[in-house]
């Protein structure tokens, strides 16, 4: 998918307001496309835009309502959804906590676009879950180096998401996890910090240049007042 920004609907072509609640949830409607013999356009608000994965959650939110995206619940139902994720959260039980996070991952990876082939293929043999998210970003050489880098020989990467249940046999949540940290780190990617994360402190460092932060914090005397991201993100920091 190519997107450009537009300020008016040319004459003859068609304006697709996708997010309205009886539409069927984005990622459906970007499959039906796939049934098309050639390339179509289409004019997308841009608050319909920015939202085109709020209802359908991406496309969990099939395993929170299975029927969701079902014509009849949509014309019928469809103006509740979706469900507050954080209420969801606040209500589930531990049981579904723990099968959640035993059996579900919810991560994203940058690689350098050069092993975008390399990755997928890895990530197939480790978690064989589809659809992936895949989202090429630029990551900027800058004279003050940050937490985040690009390689060496070059500034394209490709954020690969996983959101779903995998479907491989031998999968574990911390051992895979902890596979495909290691496979990123040695491409030279990231992990979005948002999920788990089950690196070391060491791993993490490796990962994220903390070479300006530490001197920051060096020079506000803030070694004792703050904690440094590996205690902000990391499970096993916070236990």
């Amino acid at each position: 998918m190519l997107g450009n920004f537009s300020d008016s609907v040319p004459a003859g072509k068609r304006k697709s307001a996708i997010n309205h609640f009886w539409k069927p949830w984005f990622y459906e409607h970007v499959s039906s496309f796939l049934k098309k013999d050639q390339p179509d356009e289409e004019w997308i608000p841009l608050r319909h835009y920015y939202h085109r994965h709020t209802r359908s959650f991406f496309w969990e939110m099939e395993q929170i309502i299975p029927f969701g995206n079902q014509a009849w619940f949509r014309y019928l139902l469809g103006w509740m959804s979706p469900p507050d994720i954080s209420l969801l959260k606040l209500t589930e039980t531990e049981a579904i906590h723990e099968l959640y996070d035993t059996y579900h991952m919810d991560q994203d990876f940058l690689v350098p676009i050069s092993s975008l082939e390399q990755s997928i293929n890895f990530f197939h043999q480790e978690v064989n879950y589809y659809p992936l998210w895949l989202c090429p970003m630029k990551v900027f050489e800058t004279p003050i180096r940050g937490m985040v880098n690009p390689t060496k020989d070059e500034q394209m990467f490709v954020d690969i998401g996983i959101y779903g249940e995998p479907t491989v046999e031998a999968y574990q949540a911390k051992t895979t996890t902890r596979k495909l940290e290691k496979f990123v780190r040695d491409l030279g990617g990231f992990q979005a910090l948002y999920a788990d994360t089950y690196q070391t402190r060491e791993e993490l460092r490796e990962m994220f240049d903390h070479s300006l932060l530490d001197k920051l914090r060096k020079q506000t005397n803030a070694l004792q007042a703050f904690p440094e991201p590996y205690d902000k993100v990391s499970r096993a920091a916070r236990a």
